[in-house]
Parts: C-alpha cells; sequence; structure tokens
C-alpha cells in the first residue's frame, strides 16, 4: 500500500531493503549522510556524496542526473548508525537553475527491491533554495521509520552540511560539486524520444486525464497526513491492487552507472489486471492494527485519486465540447441549419461518450473499494471500530494503548454508500472543536440552536468515551467544564458511570480551579522533561492521558481563563494534556481576533453531516458524519461500566 507522506509525516518502513528514487524533471545531486542517535553527522567519513557513493549500507548515484536510484540496507549500517538523511541539492552549472523554486518540485519514493512503492513525498514549497533535506529514515525502538522533511537552505550545500555539524562544509560541498560534474563528463547524455504526429494530437483522456489541483483547508484525520500530490500531472485512477510494478534493473554497486533519464513509460504501460480479491489487513504493519490502519488510509486514497481522475475527466469533456461548439458558431456558414445542428449533435454526443467512459472507470473502482470496504469494517479493533460493530459487545479494557482512533467517517458525493472511516493517530498531536453553531450544512440548517448545541455535546461525549474506552486502565483521565450547568443530560453515561475525574466544573471559581491544576500540571511536566529529571515530579502526579471537555465556550470564562485554555491548546498536547472543546464561535465574537489561533489550532470537527475537510492531495471537499451511538445506549453503558471497574482508583 503506498503512502504519501505530508511534510513532517513520518510512516514505517516494512523492509530493510529498499531503494529511494528520485524524479527531479532536471539534473540534481543526489547523497546522504549518516548520523548517531542524536542526528548528529561525526565526519566527512559519514556522508555518501558523488566524490565517495559509498557507505556501509548505502550507495549513492556518483553524479547529476534528472533521475537517481540511491540503494539502502538498513541492516548493514553501522552500529551506531540510527539516521539516514536523504540530500538534494542543485548543481553549480553554467546556465542551470539557481533555485528549486523555477522547477517542477522533486518527487522522492522509496521502493522495494522489486520496484513496490513503499511511500512517496513530493517536496513542495520550495523558493530560494538551492539544497534541500528530502526525506530521512531513523530508528525508533529497533524499528525503522521514514519522515518528509522538505528543509531548504538558500546558501546551498554549504549551508545544509554546516547545518548538519559538519566541520569545513564549505570544502566538502565544493567537493561534491566538482564530483557530480565530472561525473556527468563522463556520461552520454540520451536523447528523449521524438514524439510522432499521432502521439502529439492524441489528447489526455480518458486514462491519463489532467485533475484539478486545488487549494484548501488541509483536513487533519490523521496524525500522519499523507503529502499533495504532484501538481500539473495526471492522476492515475487505477486501483494500485490491480496495477503492477515493473522491477527494479540489477546493478553493480562497484560499477559507474550513467544517469538513466526519467521515464514513466513502464508505469504507463502498466496496464490494469483482474481486481484482487479484498483481505482484510493486506497492507504492510508489524501488527494486524498497524496494518488495518495502513489498509484504510491506503483506501482514503484511493478513493481521492479515483474521483480526481473522474472529475478531471469530466472537466475534459466539458472544455472538449465548449471549444467544438464555439468552433461552429465562429463560422457564419455553420451557425444555423442543419450543419450546424449537427456539429452540435456530435459535440455533445462526444462529450456523453467521454463521461460515460470516465463514470465506467469510476463505478470498476468504487465497486472495489465497496467490496473492501465490506470485509476491512467487520475486522476493525475497537479503537477503528464503529459504534454498531459487534466488537463493542465483547469489549474488555486493553492492555495497551491504540495506535489511531476514529472520529467518524468521510465520503464524496460520487460514492455516498462508501464511507471511509475517519481515523487520527494518538496520543493527539491537536486539540478537538465540535462547532455547535450553524455551519451552512443543509443538515445543520434542520435543527434549532438548542437542539444543535444538543447534538454537539453529544457527539463530544462520545468522542471522549471512546477516548477512555480504548486506553489501558487509568491511562486517561477526563475532565469537565460546564459553566452553566446546561450539559447535565449529554454528560449522564460519564457521570453515571464514574469514570470523570470529578463533578463537571460550574461557575467562574469551578473554571479557574480546573484550568489551574491542568496548567500548573503542563507547566510540571515541561521543566521535567527538559530537564531530564521526570523522576522528580510529584508522587501524586497522575500520570495518565488528561483529557479536558469544555462545553458552551466561551460561557463562564475571564480573559484570564482564555489565556489559561489557549496555552493548554498550544502547550498540552506535548505533555498528555489534550483539549476536547464544544463551542459556536459567533460566541466568542466578543473577543475579536484574540481567539483566531486558538480556531486555528483545533481540529474541527461537526455534530452534523458537513463538507468542511479537505484531503491533502486534490482539496476534494469530503463530508464528514460524526459518530453515531445505537439508539438504545447500552452499547455505551456497557462500555463505561468495565472501563469504570477496571480504573485502579475504583472502589466497589
Amino acid at each position: 500500500m503506498t503512502v504519501e507522506l505530508a511534510r513532517g509525516q513520518n510512516h514505517p518502513l516494512p523492509l530493510t531493503r529498499l531503494d529511494i528514487r528520485v524524479s527531479a524533471g532536471t539534473p540534481v545531486v543526489a547523497g546522504a549522510t549518516l548520523g548517531d542517535e542524536d542526528g548528529r553527522v561525526r565526519g566527512a567519513e559519514w556522508v555518501a556524496h558523488p566524490g565517495s557513493p559509498v557507505l556501509p549500507g548505502l550507495e549513492v548515484p556518483r553524479q547529476a542526473a534528472a533521475g537517481h536510484r540511491l540503494a539502502v540496507d538498513l541492516a548493514a549500517l553501522p552500529g551506531t548508525a540510527s539516521r539516514v538523511t536523504v540530500l538534494l541539492a542543485l548543481p553549480l552549472t553554467a546556465g542551470g537553475p539557481a533555485r528549486f523554486g523555477a522547477l517542477a518540485a522533486p518527487v522522492v519514493s522509496i521502493t522495494g527491491l522489486d520496484g513496490t512503492r513503499v511511500a512517496g513525498y513530493t517536496v513542495t514549497g520550495l523558493d530560494t533554495e538551492s539544497a534541500v533535506v528530502a526525506l530521512e529514515l531513523y530508528r525508533r525502538q529497533g524499528a525503522w521509520k521514514v519522515r518528509a522533511v522538505g528543509q531548504g537552505y538558500a546558501g546551498g550545500l554549504a549551508e545544509l552540511l554546516a547545518d548538519q555539524g559538519l566541520d569545513r562544509a564549505a570544502d566538502l560541498a565544493d567537493a561534491i560539486q566538482e564530483a557530480a560534474r565530472d561525473g556527468m563528463d563522463d556520461c552520454v547524455t540520451v536523447p528523449p524520444p521524438r514524439a510522432g504526429r499521432s502521439d502529439r494530437a492524441r489528447p489526455a483522456f480518458p486514462d491519463q486525464a489532467p485533475a484539478p489541483h486545488r487549494s484548501g483547508p488541509g483536513a487533519d484525520p490523521s496524525p500522519q497526513r499523507p503529502g499533495p500530490a504532484p501538481s500539473g500531472g495526471a492522476v492515475d485512477h487505477a486501483h494500485p491492487r490491480r496495477r503492477a510494478s515493473p522491477p527494479a534493473p540489477p546493478h553493480s554497486p562497484s560499477a559507474p552507472r550513467c544517469p538513466a533519464p526519467p521515464s514513466t513509460a513502464a508505469a504507463a504501460s502498466a496496464g490494469p489486471g483482474r481486481p484482487a480479491r479484498p483481505v482484510a489487513g493486506d497492507a504492510a504493519g508489524r501488527s494486524m492494527e498497524e496494518r488495518l490502519y495502513n489498509q484504510v488510509w491506503g483506501m482514503f486514497e484511493d478513493l481521492a485519486r479515483t474521483v480526481a481522475a473522474y472529475r478531471g475527466a469530466v472537466d475534459f469533456a466539458d472544455s472538449r465540447m465548449e471549444r467544438e461548439l464555439d468552433r461552429v458558431l465562429s463560422d457564419p456558414r455553420s451557425r444555423t441549419g442543419s450543419t450546424g445542428e449537427q456539429a452540435r449533435s456530435a459535440a455533445r454526443a462526444k462529450r456523453d461518450a467521454l463521461t460515460a467512459r470516465a463514470r465506467e472507470a469510476l463505478d470498476r473502482d468504487l465497486a472495489q473499494l465497496a467490496a473492501e470496504a465490506e470485509v476491512v469494517e467487520p475486522a476493525l479493533p475497537v479503537a477503528l471500530a464503529r459504534w454498531d460493530n459487534p466488537v463493542w459487545r465483547a469489549y474488555r479494557v486493553p492492555a495497551d494503548a491504540p495506535m489511531a482512533v476514529r472520529l467518524g467517517d468521510l465520503r464524496l458525493p460520487e460514492s455516498p454508500q462508501l464511507r471511509i472511516p475517519m481515523l487520527v493517530r494518538l496520543p493527539l498531536e491537536r486539540g478537538l472543536w465540535v462547532d455547535s453553531g450553524r455551519s451552512g450544512s443543509a443538515a445543520a440548517a434542520a435543527p434549532d440552536d438548542v437542539l444543535l448545541r444538543r447534538l454537539a455535546m453529544d457527539t463530544a461525549v462520545a468522542h471522549a468515551a471512546r477516548l477512555l474506552a480504548v486506553h489501558q486502565a487509568g491511562g486517561y483521565t477526563v475532565h469537565v467544564i460546564d459553566p452553566a450547568g446546561s450539559a447535565a443530560a449529554s454528560l449522564a453515561p460519564l457521570t453515571g458511570a464514574g469514570v470523570l475525574a470529578g463533578p463537571p466544573a460550574a461557575g467562574a471559581a469551578g473554571v479557574a480551579a480546573v484550568l489551574a491544576r491542568l496548567t500548573q500540571r503542563v507547566d510540571l511536566v515541561q521543566m521535567a522533561v527538559r530537564g531530564a529529571a521526570t523522576d522528580a515530579l510529584p508522587a501524586d502526579l497522575d500520570p495518565a492521558q488528561q483529557l479536558l471537555i469544555v462545553n458552551d465556550f466561551p460561557h463562564g470564562f475571564d480573559d484570564r481563563a482564555v489565556t489559561q485554555l489557549r496555552y493548554l491548546a498550544d502547550e498540552g498536547p506535548a505533555v498528555g494534556v489534550h483539549l476536547l472543546l464544544v463551542a459556536d464561535r459567533e460566541d466568542a465574537r466578543a473577543h475579536g481576533p484574540v481567539l483566531d489561533p486558538l480556531w486555528r489550532s483545533l481540529l474541527r470537527l461537526t455534530p452534523v453531516p458537513d463538507d468542511h475537510l479537505a484531503d491533502p492531495w486534490v482539496g476534494h471537499a469530503w463530508t464528514y458524519e460524526p459518530p453515531r451511538l445505537p439508539p438504545s445506549g447500552d452499547v455505551l453503558r456497557h462500555v463505561l461500566a468495565r472501563a469504570a471497574r477496571a480504573r485502579p482508583d475504583w472502589r466497589p
């Protein structure tokens, strides 16, 4: 299952022998450094570059090229090496580009030795930089992961290497550039194939119709969100399970190689085969939970891309029809009469045929995704399962914390029946905001204000109950601030089960007391972590993750309380204090722009379906559907009762 990474996102590596492929569209220099556990590069002997391309477990190309292949054997790295950093730089040649911002974004892919793509990253957002740290492979708790970095340096290789802690970085940068130029002199550049007349005249449709690339607010449905697809390129709507990757060509580590020109011919010629039978947990991962998590996000990506291809194909068909109609109308001889009518009918018929072919491809992929969802959904563990999944009936308090949690479902209008679980990695990296206001969606317009606020609080309780239930005994502590006491009915499942840290705080004094305790906890843990003195924390400090539910914000909050809440939202997640806010942004209008950073820092959810989330590939507006508890409420009572009995401080 291929994962497209966003900047800062990490992903586990299922293999130790890997190829890192670079496609830049123009010659670039590729290299890599080895780092220890602290990320420190011990010297020039830990840098693989065109002048010294081979290190234990690592080989890089010997010259600048538009396409690169770096060979990595993680098991063969020196024992003190815990990090491999992949570097790209523009060669210092006359007439060559001086900055990455003038070029198409480089694409870096990690593949197995058989060519199977594991993860990819498009290095976007570069401008004046002439060198960039693209990827980082690092070892964490005995397992290897990859992180998309994308850190650029306007000072070029010298600045990049100096930032890696290397002495005489400028001298090493000059040596790398000289070796890259020498390597290019030893190679013969193969000219690109000349396109024939038929190739130039053939439209990029239906299999290669360009998809619209739109920007929008990025959804955060994952701790680890995938990165944007390369803009301006074609979207392949074939499902990965029906696409075969060509095997990587063999190479000799000792023989000099000239760079092969980047080509997509192999990928384009690999046509779809027979659809594979869906199997739950067929993605990469060390545990079934991780494999299912990766499989769900693979389904999300597949749906995003296949719908992007369909929409791009429809846009292409419509624009082609408009051009043909414009040609007809621009000629007075064919504007009227039977000739004009025949031309218009022919243009519409072409549009309909192209659209029908695109819909056929979309329906084929949707059918396979639906079949996959049918086998994946029943196999999900409690943290990722819907509330109506039978797995909740056999709920037991887990012994370990989960890697992710489900916060609802996502769907697109082309396939409203196909719902993809919205999964977020744990621990939460940002707080949650359940919007109790009118978002503008049709579902939010139906209920009155009182009912909408009740639905928002019910949704927050469902999220809190799941977070509490999927953690080990004593692993999660829930606090509630309800200044006016208006959420008693919604909070009844939590208060009745006795799973809260204390009664919901009411009034200005209650708000101040809870915020003061949690703010002090954040301060203490931060100081202990920074001073490497966690063993000096007070013995009565609750070591569990903390969740603060705030209802009807900013009612009951003065300026000091607002400042404390912002502090918890910004600093709390790093030390295990998380925020679940239930609020209508319009109610906080009196505070002005001071609260804008708070809203932006939170992941906005809604109590009713709303299309406010966007994916990071093509900017689809996904409809978010909140979790729905079974009407009887038996499942929630059963789960919370077991969670309460397992609490370490519980007394019968």
